[in-house]
């Protein structure tokens, strides 16, 4: 089908029920405006991938594997309450019937969107109405949806896009509850008594205003009662908390040994709470009260995992991510059991975006609870004007993989990152990114600049309140969020012992120097999520990162609070309320421009001003990607304007809001499939390689190498440029231009512009000081500033002269980190053919986790294994990738007695840096051993296991034996290492033996 453009997406007012919808078909959306309501579907629409230059769309059959499935109940639930809404909402009380005019009231201020007043119609439909106008089989398939899923709970959820108002229906929701049980006490529908359970705390301390006692309260900022009611609202309970107080709590600390005892004949703990203790403690604030109203905000996290015999089989990642969310569903779904055991709960009600079961819960992903009852999609709420409409990358130039390079960006960086647990090395250095990775931030951060010089040179809206534009990037573990935020904000340089200076991010909005130390105002934040959400103190690894920051922040708590003690205020508080304020204006949070999260950011974050966000993680579910683009969903105005367009030949004319837009990179959309269809997954047989902490004396260390340098001796220098210092620059592995589109509205073309108005002597001189910083230093690690004119006039001869920019690319883009330091490395050759003298090769360590361990391995694997010996080897099993040629290998390494140790390098990430026809390669060897040759110091010997001869192993080879080893050895500090190449399994030991005892050190 041809491409469709649909300027503007919004054609339904916010305050009524919408009316028309764009059609979809096999192919996707398409520009037709279906004169009706759209009907609920199992689906969640996001623009396809259009690469290989393919311009026709991917059919829509194809992104719903199809699996597109109309809700029938919600639907047919929907119709019988739009009926009875156009009969005048007959048969409610009459405290109801108030309620209900209050909220539809046109010349109301401010006033309700339709979906919120929907939400309260359906469940007021439902529990005071339908079972007189014959529709008993609402409630009766209701009971029967939660007697399948939740046995023990009644529970009835609301389905309502990010940004659609829930808090506002929450409040609703009591009040109708609450109102109508102080009017008639004795009538058993109605609770006052409210305990409402949030996913974290930020999401707890947002809904305070659910709290008639709170200055802020909804309940008269959103005009909910009538005035002569609203005093009545003083009288109920509400208590706001978030699913871990349903942890049962040590009541009395006291040794392991001594619980054992203790405990050997009791079935409950003597030293933890019991579930009647832990219900006292969590609802001591209800006083007497029983059977109360439970109300879930963000319920997806609330389900009991249901055990299925032939249900999806999960490993890795996905698998502890799955056990993390099952633990807390089942701590919150058992907490709510606990409190209904203990006083009762009349009713349970769900409110989410998203209340879809997840992979590992025993039903297939994606599968809506059963017992929602009214739904208001995301693309509804797009279509209403009431969210902003996420833009992805529909098409990029690098014409590389089936998605777009910065939509489906993780698989390409994941290998190139650190890994979780590998916080014990120091990370210090300049924080270099993959290719990819960094192109993207790049890319977004010049779309980003658009939007914030558009901000600064508004000072109107500033001076109303307006806050600048936020940037979020959500990463996998602290590792990867330390090296992307040094980046973005700036990174401490120890120039000394004694001293260090701070460096300058690389994008000067989000920049966190200031005269070479750290702005007092920081625009960048770093924080840990899930820490925060918890309660739970944040590691001392975190602090450690985010001191400086946390340091700032209570300097500026000092500064607007001068008689406040900050010493009161915990790093958690502190960095939480920065998280709550940011894009508030007069609070903690409002300068902030960036934020670099660990860990998902919490559903309840309420920052409207989110325009940009980067996922740099695994998504292993398509709630995921909902979820991570719900933070950029809020609008920024609500201003309504008038807005006329013609549809099906009549021209309609609506009171909406404006579109607005989120820039969304590194969250690789499809649709969420739909229960029911779907053949099954045989099981596949895994094993879980890993290192064993009783063998940690097993443990291998090897250095982390990422180039290698020469110690030359002259004072000054000159180049020898030839064939090999030429440098071809490419959209092959960044893309200099990308098309971002959502499912309806305007597309945007993304570029790097700002990189090809840079100059060549503006390129040479930052080329120049990297060559000198990394290259040219002496033995106390100083640089020689004497040579940097050298180091200009060189690297302007070689950009001159021997870069060559293929189609869209430019020569700015030698300043992205990767390609800089490729730059460096041809100019630094060419320095060195031209030197003559003695020179000394040393290795350039990597600037972050420059040891690594096989105390990190952690893996799965479907492949044959061959299970190890605890006294010669530190991981559980060596994994059979080509053959048995593995398994004979170990065995051979287990029986020669002077192999102290080894490990086979599989899940280690030990790579040996090499070039190839001018390419940057990593090659990884297959074994390290540490052998005992006699030495005071045992051998560390490489191992690679040669098949056919090629061109690529022989230039591997000859890099490992030629530059790794004599650059390590020479480097003194990592013990001695060897290099040895095997092209006969069965006559190893031979080999190994007689290679060690020749020339341990530069064996041949």
């Amino acid at each position: 089908m041809p491409d469709i453009i649909i300027e503007n997406p919004v054609i339904n007012s916010p305050f009524d029920e919408p009316k028309r919808h764009f059609r979809f078909t096999d192919d996707g959306i398409t520009d037709e405006i279906t004169p009706a309501r759209r009907i609920s579907e199992y689906f969640v629409p996001i623009p396809p991938s259009r690469k290989k230059g393919k311009q026709a769309q991917i059919a829509f059959n194809e992104w719903t594997n199809d699996r597109r499935e109309e809700n029938r109940f919600i639907n047919r639930v929907r119709d019988r309450v739009s009926m009875w809404r156009d009969g005048g909402y007959a048969g409610v009380t009459r405290t109801t019937g108030r309620l209900l005019e209050q909220w539809t009231d046109t010349n109301r201020e401010p006033r309700l969107f339709f979906c919120q007043i929907e939400a309260l119609e359906t469940i007021i439909y439902i529990n005071e109405v339908s079972s007189k106008f014959g529709d008993k089989w609402i409630e009766n398939d209701l009971e029967r949806f939660n007697q399948s899923a939740n046995p023990l709970l009644n529970r009835t959820a609301f389905k309502m896009a990010t940004g659609s108002g829930k808090t506002v229906v929450m409040a609703m929701l009591i009040a109708w509850q609450a109102l109508n049980k102080l009017a008639n006490p004795k009538d058993a529908r109605f609770s006052d008594t409210f305990l409402i359970i949030t996913p974290g705390i930020t999401i707890k301390d947002r809904l305070r205003v659910l709290l008639p006692s709170d200055p802020d309260n909804y309940y008269k900022h959103w005009d909910i009662a009538p005035r002569d009611m609203m005093e009545q609202l003083g009288r109920i309970k509400v208590v706001i908390t978030n699913y871990h107080a349903f942890l049962q709590r040590e009541k009395v600390s006291a040794g392991k040994v001594t619980k054992a005892i203790l405990n050997k004949d009791s079935q409950e703990s003597a030293f933890k709470e019991s579930p009647d203790e832990m219900v006292r403690r969590v609802c001591r604030e209800l006083g007497n009260k029983k059977n109360i109203v439970v109300i879930n905000d963000e319920s997806h996290h609330c389900y009991r995992r249901r055990v299925e015999e032939d249900e999806e089989k999960l490993s890795g990642e996905d698998k502890k991510e799955a056990a993390k969310r099952e633990q807390a569903a089942r701590v919150w779904i058992s907490g709510i059991e606990a409190v209904k055991k203990k006083i009762g709960v009349r009713r349970v009600y769900d409110l989410s975006a998203t209340p879809f079961f997840l992979r590992g819960s025993g039903y297939s992903e994606g599968t809506l609870f059963p017992w929602v009852v009214s739904d208001f999609s995301l693309i509804d709420a797009i279509e209403c004007g009431i969210v902003k409409v996420p833009r992805v990358p529909v098409a990029d130039n690098t014409m590389k993989g089936d998605m777009p390079t910065y939509r489906e960006l993780w698989l390409r960086i994941r290998d190139n990152l650190p890994k979780a647990g590998r916080g014990k090395s120091k990370l210090s250095g300049e924080p270099t990114l993959p290719k990819e990775l960094e192109g993207a931030l790049r890319s977004l951060y010049d779309n980003y600049q658009k939007y914030y010089d558009a901000w600064e040179a508004d000072k109107e809206a500033q001076d109303s309140g307006n806050t600048p534009p936020v940037f979020i990037v959500i990463c996998n573990n602290t590792s990867v969020s330390k090296l992307v935020y040094d980046y973005i904000a700036g990174w401490e340089k120890q120039l000394s012992e004694e001293e260090s200076v701070v460096v300058p991010g690389k994008l000067p909005i989000f920049n966190n120097e200031f005269d070479r130390g750290w702005n007092p105002r920081p625009n960048t934040v770093l924080i840990d999520s899930e820490q925060l959400e918890s309660g739970d103190a944040m590691s001392k690894d975190f602090k450690i990162m985010a001191r400086a920051e946390i340091e700032e922040f209570k300097d500026e708590l000092r500064r607007r609070f001068p008689g406040r003690s900050v010493d009161d205020v915990t790093d958690e508080d502190l960095l939480r309320e920065v998280m709550n304020t940011v894009g508030k204006r007069g609070k903690l949070g409002e300068n902030i421009k960036c934020v670099v999260s660990v860990s998902m950011l919490t559903e309840g974050w309420d920052a409207n001003t989110v325009t940009h966000i980067l996922g740099v993680r695994a998504f292993s579910t398509q709630l995921l990607c909902e979820q991570v683009v719900g933070r950029g969903l809020r609008r920024r105005s609500y201003a309504t304007v008038n807005r006329e367009f013609v549809a099906g030949g009549e021209k309609i004319k609506i009171e909406t809001f404006a579109p607005e837009y989120a820039e969304v990179y590194g969250v690789p959309f499809s649709f969420i499939p739909t229960a029911g269809s779907g053949g099954g997954v045989s099981p596949v047989s895994v094993t879980r390689v890993r290192a064993l902490e009783e063998r940690a004396d097993r443990e291998i260390k090897f250095p982390r190498v990422i180039g290698y340098r020469y110690e030359m001796p002259q004072e000054s220098l000159t180049a020898n440029f030839n064939d090999d210092s030429r440098f071809v620059l490419t959209t092959e592995e960044i893309a200099t231009k990308t098309q971002s589109e959502p499912i309806v509205g305007a597309g945007e073309v993304h570029t790097l512009e700002s990189f090809k108005d840079k100059r060549p002597q503006e390129i040479a001189f930052q080329l120049a000081k990297l060559t000198l910083d990394r290259y040219f230093r002496d033995e106390q690690n100083n640089e020689r500033p004497w040579l940097f004119p050298d180091l200009v006039r060189i690297a302007k001869e070689w950009v001159d002269d021997y870069v060559y920019c293929k189609s869209n690319t430019f020569k700015g883009l030698l300043l992205f980190t990767a390609y800089a330091h490729d730059a460096a490395d041809k100019i630094y050759q060419a320095i060195v053919r031209s030197t003559s003298g003695e020179k000394k090769l040393l290795p350039i360590l990597s600037p972050y986790e420059f040891l690594g361990s096989t105390e990190y391995v952690d893996f799965t694997t479907a492949k044959p294994v061959f299970a190890t010996d605890s006294r010669k080897c530190h991981l559980s099993h060596v994994v059979a990738d080509t053959g048995s040629w593995e398994q004979k290998m170990a065995q051979v390494l287990e029986d020669m007695p002077e192999v102290d140790c080894y490990v086979k390098n599989q899940g280690l990430v030990f790579r040996i840096p090499y070039t190839i026809e001018g390419r940057d390669r990593n090659y990884e060897p297959d074994f390290i051993v540490r052998i005992d040759d006699g030495k005071k110091d045992k051998l560390n010997l490489i191992i690679e296991v040669s098949g056919e001869p090629r061109k690529d192993k022989q230039i591997k080879v000859s890099t490992a034996r030629n530059m790794w080893v004599p650059a390590i050895n020479n480097q003194g500090t990592f013990g001695r290492w060897a290099f040895v190449e095997i092209t006969d399994p069965w006559d190893a030991e031979n080999v190994i033996r007689s290679c060690t005892k020749e020339n341990p050190l530069t064996p041949a």
